[in-house]
């Protein structure tokens, strides 16, 4: 190799298994062999394979002849027989080269090219073998990848962490449960959309890149586009383009999307997500509270298969827990009030919920208005305790600068924020469409942006001009996919999120 590659490409630097594979490539590339060829005649996946022949008996013949291809995860080469498993992206199965169907020269070029990794196709006929193992006996067999870099060990497999985000590609090559995760976020993903579209839910797309960020109360990411010379905010939230929308007359609207927020990286938090949002016309939220529940509850079938999700408690603790019943539904003020033993209700003053505060052991700084230290006792006594999945409502105004202030009580706001195993999923509004008052509301985020906060929203006079145009009494909603997947399956977000943001190695 020429001395100006880098060292990472020098032979030193390379394992004993790494080095044995690349003068295996040289050699197949001298012997004129493709070891990357453009494509092979595969005529079934090897998923299809074994849904057609579910019940062969041992020692069967078929006749029947095909193409697959798959990874190789197992081999044991015996004399004149060899055996191998091959694995596709939707099953394994055994396929088998004996010295009589594939001659001696293809039976020890097998011996020799192949390693764990590398892609093979193999063409021949369907059979079983002695012990009824539905398997592919080789009379030609090809190599498609040579793999230059070793499988993690088979019994082990890919245990750090920290490895199996970096490298999700060998993740989900070794580890079933990762490959599991992927068909259940597909399958999720796909329950959302379709119960959105049966209930009359028009899908759209809305801007990533935004001149004025908005829609949620969060730090963005900052870019620019050299062609305007303008700065631009990677979107926190696609809510003031969807409620555009709805003023626009589409009536019932979702948007599946990526957000980016500026902020930490946790177990439950990760830079970009995946969120989905919906609006309704005529709607509020106590309309997007029964359909956020079918929205979850129909996730679950169509990906788990029924309701019952397992979690894993902090202790190692396992326990199953169905989420198909009716879902509990309490105020804020309930819920505060059951946690500290004390009532809390709207007329509790700021004083009062301080010294209930210090008392509870819950921190509150001495710039908080009231709405502020109210959530801070929910999120650190409710939220972090809540198991099964319910509904918290009316949240102090002074905290939901969108929403629509409570029909009954103008101090509380018409909201409720879903949350389960101590996490929340997802928040709906009885919508704020008074532009008069939106713009009162968005004014004192501005002016706590201009004071340094850097999560306040800012003045975005094209929505204000939007909603200056009427838009109907709507209901929103907003959750976070990621946590729906956690929910579902136990796990933490860099599980169910396939690329993780992680710092670099």
């Amino acid at each position: 190799m020429s001395d100006e590659q880098p060292d990472a490409f020098q032979p030193d630097n390379l394992s004993e298994q790494e080095r044995v594979r690349r003068e295996k490539l040289e050699r197949l590339r001298a012997e004129g062999v493709d070891p990357y060829p453009v494509g092979f005649p595969r005529t079934t996946t090897l998923g299809e394979l074994r849904a057609k022949h579910p019940d062969l008996p041992p020692d069967a013949h078929t006749g029947e002849r095909v193409g697959v291809a798959g990874r190789v995860i197992f081999f044991r080469n015996t004399g004149k027989l060899c055996f191998a498993t091959l694995r596709d992206g939707t099953d394994d199965l055994q396929v088998m080269l004996s010295l009589d169907s594939v001659g001696p020269e293809r039976l020890e070029a097998w011996k020799s090219d192949v390693d764990l990794g590398d892609h093979i196709g193999v063409e021949g006929e369907v059979i079983t073998s002695r012990r009824g193992e539905l398997s592919v006996l080789a009379d030609s067999w090809a190599m498609t990848a040579k793999a230059l870099r070793p499988l993690p060990d088979k019994h082990k497999g890919l245990t750090d962490p920290e490895a199996r985000v970096r490298q999700r590609y060998v993740d989900l090559i070794v580890n079933p449960d990762a490959r599991r995760m992927l068909r259940v976020r597909s399958d999720a993903v796909r329950s959302l959309r379709e119960t959105l579209t049966k209930t009359g839910f028009t899908e759209v797309e809305t801007p990533m890149l935004q001149v004025v960020h908005g829609g949620a109360n969060a730090r963005p990411f900052v870019t620019h586009i050299n062609a305007y010379d303008l700065d631009l905010f990677l979107r926190i939230a696609p809510e003031l383009y969807l409620k555009r929308l709805v003023v626009g007359g589409v009536e019932k609207v979702f948007e599946i999307n990526r957000n980016f927020r500026n902020e930490g990286a946790d177990s439950t938090h990760n830079p970009e997500f995946t969120m989905l949002e919906a609006y309704e016309a005529y709607g509020d939220y106590d309309t997007m509270l029964r359909l956020t529940r079918e929205l979850v509850v129909n996730a679950a079938r169509d990906a788990l298969g029924g309701t019952v999700v397992t979690h894993t408690a902090p202790d190692g603790t396992v326990s199953e827990h169905d989420i198909g019943g009716e879902w509990r539904v309490t105020t804020v003020n309930e819920a505060i009030s059951a946690a500290l033993g004390e009532e809390v209700t709207n007329d509790t003053t700021q004083e009062q919920l301080r010294a209930l505060a210090d008392k509870a052991g819950v921190p509150h700084a001495p710039e908080w208005g009231r709405g502020q230290v109210v959530l801070e006792l929910y999120e650190r006594l409710v939220e972090e305790h809540t198991v099964l999945p319910t509904f918290y409502k009316d949240f102090p105004t002074d905290v939901s600068p969108l929403t629509r202030a409570h029909r009954e009580d103008p101090r509380v706001a018409e909201r409720w924020d879903l949350v389960a195993f101590g996490a929340e999923l997802g928040t709906a509004y009885s919508e704020l469409v008074d532009p008069v008052e939106q713009r009162r509301r968005l004014t004192a985020q501005s002016l706590l942006a201009a004071g340094g906060d850097a999560e306040a929203m800012a003045l975005d006079e094209d929505f204000l001009r939007a909603l200056e145009y009427g838009m109907p009494p709507s209901g929103g909603m907003g959750m976070g996919v990621d946590r729906l997947l956690m929910m579902l399956t136990g796990k933490g977000i860099r599980e169910t999120v396939l690329f993780p943001l992680v710092r670099p190695e």
